[in-house]
Protein backbone atom coordinates (compact mmCIF):
# COMPACT_ATOMS: atom_id res chain seq x y z
CA UNK A 1 0.00 0.00 0.00
CA UNK A 2 1.38 3.56 -1.05
CA UNK A 3 2.29 6.10 1.44
CA UNK A 4 -0.49 8.59 2.78
CA UNK A 5 1.77 11.25 1.52
CA UNK A 6 1.79 9.54 -2.06
CA UNK A 7 -2.19 8.76 -1.98
CA UNK A 8 -2.91 12.35 -1.07
CA UNK A 9 -0.84 13.98 -3.72
CA UNK A 10 -1.60 11.52 -6.51
CA UNK A 11 -5.63 11.74 -5.54
CA UNK A 12 -5.88 15.80 -5.03
CA UNK A 13 -2.94 17.08 -7.49
CA UNK A 14 -2.06 14.25 -10.30
CA UNK A 15 -6.13 12.80 -10.45
CA UNK A 16 -7.89 15.47 -8.62
CA UNK A 17 -12.11 13.91 -9.70
CA UNK A 18 -13.92 17.69 -9.74
CA UNK A 19 -13.15 21.08 -8.86
CA UNK A 20 -14.74 20.37 -5.65
CA UNK A 21 -13.97 18.35 -2.86
CA UNK A 22 -16.67 16.18 -0.93
CA UNK A 23 -16.35 14.05 1.99
CA UNK A 24 -17.82 10.98 -0.13
CA UNK A 25 -14.60 11.15 -2.18
CA UNK A 26 -12.84 11.63 0.79
CA UNK A 27 -14.30 8.18 2.00
CA UNK A 28 -13.68 6.21 -1.15
CA UNK A 29 -10.33 7.27 -1.09
CA UNK A 30 -9.26 6.17 2.77
CA UNK A 31 -10.32 2.93 2.90
CA UNK A 32 -9.53 0.98 6.01
CA UNK A 33 -7.12 4.06 7.52
CA UNK A 34 -10.67 6.04 6.93
CA UNK A 35 -10.79 7.36 10.86
CA UNK A 36 -6.77 8.35 11.14
CA UNK A 37 -7.11 9.77 7.05
CA UNK A 38 -10.17 11.78 8.13
CA UNK A 39 -8.60 13.09 11.55
CA UNK A 40 -5.68 14.22 9.59
CA UNK A 41 -7.32 16.16 7.09
CA UNK A 42 -9.73 17.76 9.42
CA UNK A 43 -7.17 18.88 11.82
CA UNK A 44 -4.82 20.15 9.44
CA UNK A 45 -6.62 23.65 8.22
CA UNK A 46 -5.98 24.58 12.02
CA UNK A 47 -2.28 23.26 12.54
CA UNK A 48 -0.71 24.82 9.95
CA UNK A 49 -0.26 28.13 9.44
CA UNK A 50 -2.21 28.52 6.60
CA UNK A 51 -5.36 31.19 5.95
CA UNK A 52 -8.09 28.82 6.74
CA UNK A 53 -11.24 31.16 8.42
CA UNK A 54 -14.48 29.63 9.34
CA UNK A 55 -12.86 25.79 9.48
CA UNK A 56 -12.16 25.44 13.15
CA UNK A 57 -16.18 25.19 14.09
CA UNK A 58 -17.35 22.87 12.13
CA UNK A 59 -14.07 21.00 11.45
CA UNK A 60 -14.02 20.57 15.13
CA UNK A 61 -17.69 19.26 15.59
CA UNK A 62 -16.75 16.77 12.56
CA UNK A 63 -13.78 15.56 14.92
CA UNK A 64 -15.78 15.55 18.16
CA UNK A 65 -17.65 12.61 16.55
CA UNK A 66 -15.42 10.80 14.98
CA UNK A 67 -13.59 10.48 18.21
CA UNK A 68 -16.56 9.61 19.83
CA UNK A 69 -17.21 6.52 17.08
CA UNK A 70 -13.88 5.70 17.04
CA UNK A 71 -13.93 5.33 20.77
CA UNK A 72 -17.38 3.44 20.85
CA UNK A 73 -15.32 0.66 18.52
CA UNK A 74 -17.48 1.62 15.41
CA UNK A 75 -15.05 0.45 11.91
CA UNK A 76 -16.56 2.74 10.08
CA UNK A 77 -17.81 6.48 10.93
CA UNK A 78 -21.49 7.55 10.04
CA UNK A 79 -22.48 10.59 8.54
CA UNK A 80 -25.54 12.54 7.79
CA UNK A 81 -26.02 12.21 4.41
CA UNK A 82 -25.96 16.64 4.10
CA UNK A 83 -21.98 16.76 5.50
CA UNK A 84 -21.28 13.82 3.10
CA UNK A 85 -22.14 16.01 0.04
CA UNK A 86 -20.80 19.55 1.38
CA UNK A 87 -17.66 20.27 -0.42
CA UNK A 88 -14.84 22.03 -0.29
CA UNK A 89 -12.61 24.25 -3.05
CA UNK A 90 -9.79 21.75 -4.35
CA UNK A 91 -7.89 24.80 -5.14
CA UNK A 92 -8.12 25.72 -1.06
CA UNK A 93 -7.66 21.79 -0.13
CA UNK A 94 -4.57 21.96 -2.79
CA UNK A 95 -3.44 24.92 -0.88
CA UNK A 96 -3.22 23.23 2.72
CA UNK A 97 -2.17 20.17 1.38
CA UNK A 98 1.05 21.77 -0.08
CA UNK A 99 1.92 22.97 3.54
CA UNK A 100 0.94 20.24 5.05
CA UNK A 101 2.78 17.17 3.11
CA UNK A 102 5.96 18.06 3.94
CA UNK A 103 5.26 17.66 7.60
CA UNK A 104 3.47 14.53 6.83
CA UNK A 105 6.40 13.20 4.97
CA UNK A 106 8.81 13.74 7.77
CA UNK A 107 6.20 11.38 10.01
CA UNK A 108 6.12 9.01 7.65
CA UNK A 109 10.24 8.92 7.63
CA UNK A 110 9.79 7.93 11.34
CA UNK A 111 6.57 5.99 11.34
CA UNK A 112 7.11 2.24 11.48
CA UNK A 113 3.96 -0.15 12.42
CA UNK A 114 4.64 -0.88 16.56
CA UNK A 115 3.10 -1.08 20.10
CA UNK A 116 -0.04 -0.98 18.02
CA UNK A 117 -2.09 -2.43 20.91
CA UNK A 118 -2.36 1.28 21.31
CA UNK A 119 -3.52 1.91 18.10
CA UNK A 120 -6.84 -0.69 17.70
CA UNK A 121 -7.28 -2.07 21.65
CA UNK A 122 -10.80 -1.06 23.15
CA UNK A 123 -8.66 0.35 25.43
CA UNK A 124 -6.01 2.39 23.40
CA UNK A 125 -9.42 3.20 20.82
CA UNK A 126 -10.93 4.99 24.24
CA UNK A 127 -8.26 7.01 25.68
CA UNK A 128 -7.23 8.24 21.94
CA UNK A 129 -11.14 8.86 21.28
CA UNK A 130 -11.28 10.85 24.69
CA UNK A 131 -7.97 12.87 23.72
CA UNK A 132 -9.51 13.86 20.20
CA UNK A 133 -12.66 14.64 21.25
CA UNK A 134 -11.60 17.06 24.25
CA UNK A 135 -8.68 18.75 21.03
CA UNK A 136 -12.08 18.95 18.71
CA UNK A 137 -14.40 21.09 21.86
CA UNK A 138 -11.21 23.40 22.37
CA UNK A 139 -11.08 23.69 18.73
CA UNK A 140 -14.33 25.60 18.71
CA UNK A 141 -13.29 27.81 21.30
CA UNK A 142 -13.06 31.31 20.11
CA UNK A 143 -9.81 32.72 21.72
CA UNK A 144 -6.11 32.53 20.02
CA UNK A 145 -4.47 29.35 20.82
CA UNK A 146 -7.48 27.11 21.65
CA UNK A 147 -7.44 25.34 18.31
CA UNK A 148 -3.73 25.53 16.72
CA UNK A 149 -2.44 22.97 19.52
CA UNK A 150 -5.13 20.67 19.55
CA UNK A 151 -5.26 20.72 16.02
CA UNK A 152 -1.79 19.54 15.62
CA UNK A 153 -2.68 16.61 18.56
CA UNK A 154 -5.30 15.24 16.48
CA UNK A 155 -3.12 15.99 13.65
CA UNK A 156 -0.32 13.40 14.99
CA UNK A 157 -2.70 10.95 16.85
CA UNK A 158 -4.86 10.56 13.25
CA UNK A 159 -1.48 9.85 11.63
CA UNK A 160 -0.44 7.15 14.13
CA UNK A 161 -4.00 5.30 13.07
CA UNK A 162 -3.16 5.44 9.46
CA UNK A 163 0.36 3.73 10.17
CA UNK A 164 -0.41 1.44 13.82
CA UNK A 165 2.22 3.35 15.12
CA UNK A 166 1.67 3.60 18.77
CA UNK A 167 4.68 5.32 19.86
CA UNK A 168 3.72 8.06 17.68
CA UNK A 169 0.08 8.02 19.73
CA UNK A 170 1.96 8.43 22.81
CA UNK A 171 3.87 11.95 21.68
CA UNK A 172 0.05 12.86 20.10
CA UNK A 173 -1.62 12.47 23.61
CA UNK A 174 1.39 14.44 25.10
CA UNK A 175 0.59 17.04 22.69
CA UNK A 176 -3.60 17.25 23.65
CA UNK A 177 -2.59 16.74 26.90
CA UNK A 178 -0.36 20.21 26.68
CA UNK A 179 -2.74 21.65 24.76
CA UNK A 180 -5.50 20.66 27.25
CA UNK A 181 -3.38 22.83 29.87
CA UNK A 182 -3.16 25.55 27.34
CA UNK A 183 -6.75 25.70 26.27
CA UNK A 184 -7.59 25.45 29.76
CA UNK A 185 -5.82 28.30 30.97
CA UNK A 186 -6.20 30.69 28.17
CA UNK A 187 -10.21 29.83 28.97
CA UNK A 188 -9.99 30.50 32.90
CA UNK A 189 -7.76 33.80 31.88
CA UNK A 190 -10.29 35.01 30.02
CA UNK A 191 -13.24 34.45 32.16
CA UNK A 192 -11.31 36.16 35.05
CA UNK A 193 -10.11 39.26 32.99
CA UNK A 194 -11.20 39.17 29.36
CA UNK A 195 -9.14 39.28 26.24
CA UNK A 196 -6.36 41.40 28.07
CA UNK A 197 -5.78 39.15 30.54
CA UNK A 198 -5.83 36.31 27.54
CA UNK A 199 -2.80 38.48 25.50
CA UNK A 200 -0.95 38.49 28.99
CA UNK A 201 -1.22 35.05 29.16
CA UNK A 202 0.20 34.66 25.37
CA UNK A 203 2.78 36.73 25.79
CA UNK A 204 3.95 34.63 28.78
CA UNK A 205 3.96 31.48 26.54
CA UNK A 206 5.65 32.82 23.99
CA UNK A 207 8.54 34.34 25.86
CA UNK A 208 8.37 30.85 27.69
CA UNK A 209 9.33 28.62 24.24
Amino acid sequence: MARFSTELHRYFFEEPPTDQVRLNHVLELAGERIFGFLLVLLSLPSALPVPAPGYSVPFGILIVSLAVQFATGRQEPWFPRFIRQRHIGLNQTQKILSAGLPWLKRLESLSRPRMTYICISPVGRIILGCAIALMGLSMMIPLPLTNTFPAIGVFIVGFSLIEDDGLVGLAGLAVCALAAVVSTTLVTAYFIGGFKLVEAVIDQLRNAI
